[in-house]
């Protein structure tokens, strides 16, 4: 089967060393047959002794037409999101030494040499991992880039997928919130070393019982009428539970701390889940009788290892969220019932995502037995501030280039729609698993972000994930809770 990626002659960028070395290709998650490896002609690089490239080339194109065929044609961009009419960019681009592939709009709007060095270094960094500059950084070494780039990406960005899936919950309710921090803090504070971690984790369980016993009224006020008996009972376990705590760090029991964070915050999943009164939104009709994940489910996927004599076999945790992706979370439970991932293969292990869901023969995903097609989804992606998702668009292609996604790559082990690279409603079966912050995929400034459909996150050894190979087998992937979650199931009505 050929690949479904295209080769970009005009619009790519390639990073090369002085000497030579082994080929390197960034692959973008894309629906492919060979063996399940994605294949993209977008990005790729020499590497020296492992080493991402010294001199970058970005073609940068010189009128507004060949930018806008550029944005048309492009499917990587990197992260500096340009507007470009101007000549002055032009200039300052070619003349730095630097060249850089962009997804331009043509908005008309005036940009300095300035802004350019911004961008490239922005770029650059997401490439490298490391700040690289050319003409544009020399021309203002009165005025060093990396002050502004960094203002560009705000803060640090969460990478817990626990922290990440209670963020995302549709609740506004600030009072269990301002207890959720401190408790997630102490992930931070055990990173002192020794017993000295204890006056920091003293400070976050003191904080969290005063927010707590400050906040509990407003939340109890914020909980739904039908599930008020068991977030209070949630709620009392809580406070006892920060009570132990404080206890622990009298007791200087270091060891003790990280199990009784997990119990505390776990309590605070559930009683912000408790919040949730009903699915807060409609699915666009056009998608209303397709399988639809009303709120949260989760699965344990066991994994069978082959080769490795340190793990046999694995069981993956995945919670699922339908409030973000109801469409997409329903497809796979759905799939999950009709037992379609039972003794497939993982197809893609490469060090940069773990893939399956690519089934045995020419189909590329799934074949609906009532209609004897492939059963494709769209696209579809939260942003924080609206009340219901995107569909068939990703966000640049929409203009949202400062759009914050409710479900990001943040996290080893975050979940996500495989498709073809340039139909952004092709996906079907194929799913991946990103394995952690690579040059192309930084936390909060991600360029999967808002192009591919994140529906889940990885909540219990995710870090063996890493150690999956091509060839590898899942045994099973069963739903263990939500299931009651899922509208419009076909696995029924086929029997």
């Amino acid at each position: 089967m050929a690949t479904s990626s295209a080769s970009l002659v005009s619009c790519h960028c390639i990073i090369s060393s002085t000497s030579s070395s082994s080929n390197t290709r960034f692959l973008v998650p894309s629906i492919n047959k060979n063996g399940g490896l994605f294949a993209s002609s977008n990005l790729s690089c020499k590497s020296n002794n492992g080493l991402l490239a010294k001199r970058v080339i970005t073609r940068c194109l010189t009128t507004n037409d060949q930018c806008k065929q550029a944005a048309e044609c492009s499917e990587m961009w990197l992260g500096a999101r340009w507007t470009i009419r101007s000549y002055e960019l032009l200039s300052a681009a070619k003349s730095s030494g630097m060249w850089l592939l962009v997804r331009s709009s043509i908005e008309g709007k005036k940009s300095s040499f300035k802004e350019c060095a911004i961008s490239l270094a922005l770029a650059v960094g997401l490439i490298t991992g490391v700040p690289m500059f050319g003409g544009c950084y020399d021309a203002y070494a009165a005025n060093p880039a990396l002050p502004d780039v960094s203002v560009l990406i705000s803060g640090p960005p969460i990478k817990d997928p626990g922290a990440l899936l209670r963020y995302a919950l549709p609740i506004d309710n600030k009072a269990i919130r301002e207890v959720q921090k401190p408790l997630e803090d102490i992930t931070d504070s055990l990173k002192i070393a020794g017993v000295k971690a204890l006056d920091s984790v003293e400070r976050n369980a003191r904080e969290a019982s005063r927010t707590l016993k400050q906040g509990k009224s407003l939340i109890i006020s914020g909980l739904a009428e039908s599930k008020k008996e068991h977030g209070v009972g949630l709620l009392g376990k809580l406070e006892a539970g920060v009570a132990d705590l404080q206890q622990i760090v009298i007791d200087r029991d270091r060891d003790a701390v990280a199990p009784k964070q997990k119990e505390l915050l776990q309590y605070v999943s559930g009683v912000e889940e408790d919040m949730v009164d009903g699915f807060p939104y409609e699915v666009p009709e056009e998608y209303r009788n397709m399988p639809l994940l009303k709120g949260r489910a989760a699965v344990d996927m066991k994994v069978k290892v082959k080769d490795n004599p340190s793990l046999e076999e694995c069981v993956f945790h995945i919670v699922l969220d339908g409030y973000n992706a109801p469409v997409t979370a329903g497809n796979f439970i759905d799939l999950v019932e009709r037992h379609f991932y039972d003794g497939m293969e993982i197809q893609r292990a490469d060090g940069f995502v773990v893939q399956t869901g690519d089934p045995d023969g020419p189909a590329e995903g799934f074949i609906d037995p009532s209609t004897e097609k492939t059963r494709t989804i769209p696209l579809e992606i939260m942003v924080n501030g609206e009340k219901a998702p995107f569909y068939g668009e990703t966000l640049d292609e929409l203009g949202l280039y400062k759009a914050q996604v409710k479900l990001p790559f943040n996290a080893f082990g975050t979940m996500a729609m495989a498709r073809e690279e340039f139909d952004n409603n092709s996906a079907s079966s194929q799913v991946f698993w990103l394995l952690k912050e690579s040059e192309l995929t930084p936390s909060n400034a991600n360029i999967l972000d808002g192009r591919y459909a994140v529906f889940g996150y990885v909540t219990e050894n995710e870090d063996f994930l890493a150690d999956l190979k091509v060839g590898d087998v899942i045994e099973s992937v069963q739903v263990v809770s939500g299931l009651e979650n899922l509208a419009n199931p076909s696995y029924k009505i086929a029997g």
